[in-house]
């Protein structure tokens, strides 16, 4: 089960520090081929056998030195909305202060777990004056030092004490997230798959509060579709709107394979877009781009199908070796073109290709050029595999890997792009020492 750990507090109380200790906690005790992402917004964690998101609110704020109070506010409401877990962080050097109290007053409202964690405990003294943080009232108060890591594991075990055990229920389907920014037609979308025989369709209780897990299984394809249309239009500035769909974007695609992110056609690619993008992309998921209300585009004459696939290949580089489908979800235009190019995604992100075929492929392009020499070391790559892994990646075995240049690693993926299908999907390229 996805679960999402929020942590909020004021500017400034070490919120980012946690952050980067609990992902670093994550971090020690897996292998390096899962592509756990260090992004400051969100990443994964796992204590006492629990996985779960760890969101960094503080993240989402452009300027979190001087930010209003009302921002702040915002932000705890939707982190009360969207999260399983709340920790709450305070500073024990400032004591409790206003901003401290409004949100504490926002938080006791909620139902859901909040834990308060009183940040820079590092001595005897502080360990007194932190006391008054019970006050606030909470039940789970804890104390610790973010810097030096001490009292960390009291709050995951306090975190993961209000996880669920529950495992999502396992299917070997292919599972299809529809995410995108709000009012781009991703319900819409859905509801245009599935209108038809809908007696056909089986549902079942989705693993998340919002998403709806539905199976699709008509003209002979089947796939599980995670509708995570349910934003809400928040009037609120754009911040928080896009920390909202970033929000909901994450529960869907932990879960998914492939990424269906629909673009507005009027709008054209915004960096709310480019976000949602790039979290698909460091998760490892396969992605297709659905441009909708494209016949509002083409009635207008404004702009040609290639003009704007250009445009959004170049928002999207480097990696923009991506289906690109214009469609009409109003007009039922090319939907069904768009489960095709998901499942041909799908196809890819599973491909397997032979250690020997990779050898023979590979290893002639590399003598003819060879990775450039670093600090008059000789780089020498000798055997190529790919990783068993959720996604495509491949070791390439060498003398030297830590000093392989990253644009020789980009060099690599093109040759193998160039040479097999793998639109639509993020390939992993490692180095190691023979």
């Amino acid at each position: 089960m996805n679960n999402i750990v929020a942590i909020v507090g004021r500017p400034n109380v070490g919120k980012s520090t946690l952050y980067n200790r609990l992902i670093g906690e994550r971090q020690a005790i897996v292998d390096d081929f899962s592509g756990v992402t260090r992004d400051r917004i969100y990443g994964t964690c796992e204590w006492n056998g629990k996985k779960f998101t760890v969101v960094d609110t503080g993240g989402f704020v452009k300027n979190s030195d001087d930010i209003f109070e009302a921002a702040i506010r915002n932000q705890v409401e939707i982190a009360i909305e969207e999260a399983d877990v709340i920790i709450f962080m305070a500073d024990v050097t400032t004591g409790i202060t206003d901003l401290d109290e409004q949100m504490a007053k926002i938080l006791r409202r909620t139902t859901k777990p909040v834990i308060v964690t009183v940040n820079k405990v590092d001595n005897h003294s502080r360990l007194l004056d932190a006391n008054e943080f019970w006050s606030l009232g909470f039940e789970e108060t804890h104390f610790l030092s973010s810097i030096t890591g001490s009292g960390s594991g009291e709050v995951l075990d306090a975190v993961t004490e209000h996880l669920s055990d529950e495992e999502k229920e396992n299917s070997d389907l292919p599972k299809f997230a529809i995410i995108g920014q709000p009012n781009v037609g991703k319900s819409s979308f859905v509801n245009a798959l599935l209108d038809e025989e809908r007696n056909v369709v089986t549902d079942i209780a989705g693993t998340t509060r919002d998403s709806i897990h539905t199976v699709y299984d008509k003209f002979g394809k089947e796939f599980v579709l995670i509708d995570t249309a349910g934003i809400r239009k928040k009037n609120k500035v754009h911040e928080n709107l896009e920390f909202y769909s970033v929000m909901r974007a994450i529960r869907a695609l932990e879960e998914a394979d492939i990424c269906f992110l629909i673009i507005d056609a009027t709008l054209g690619v915004e960096s709310q877009d480019l976000s949602i993008f790039n979290l698909a992309i460091k998760r490892n998921k396969g992605i297709v781009i659905l441009v909708n209300k494209w016949d509002l585009i083409q009635n207008k004459n404004t702009h040609t199908a290639r003009d704007m696939e250009r445009e959004i290949r170049h928002r999207l580089a480097p990696f923009n070796d991506v289906p690109i489908l214009f469609i009409s979800v109003l007009e039922k235009q090319r939907i069904f073109k768009a489960i095709d190019a998901g499942l041909e995604v799908f196809a890819n992100r599973t491909k397997t290709i032979k250690t020997s075929e990779l050898n023979k492929l590979l290893l002639p392009i590399i003598e003819q050029k060879p990775p450039p020499a670093s600090r008059n070391r000789f780089i020498k790559i000798k055997y190529i595999t790919q990783i068993k892994t959720y996604y495509p990646a491949f070791a390439f075995f060498c003398n030297h890997p830590k000093h392989v240049k990253s644009s020789y690693k980009h060099f690599l993926e093109n040759q193998i792009r160039e040479h097999y299908d793998f639109s639509g999907v993020p390939i992993g390229i490692f180095f190691r020492e023979k």
